[in-house]
């Protein structure tokens, strides 16, 4: 159970989370970003 533990505080850090969270600021009017992310695992076969 304790690797556990550790596992999800690992978890917890690597993401960046460092307490409440927080709404973000306003931005100016006729300006917007938006976007995508993606997060994932790529393999490569190579033949030889």
């Amino acid at each position: 159970m304790s690797r556990l533990a550790v596992l999800a505080l690992l978890a917890l850090a690597a993401c960046g989370a460092e307490g409440a969270p927080q709404a973000p600021a306003t931005s100016p009017a006729g300006v917007s970003i938006s976007g995508t992310a993606r997060v994932g695992i790529v393999q490569e076969v190579v033949k030889k």
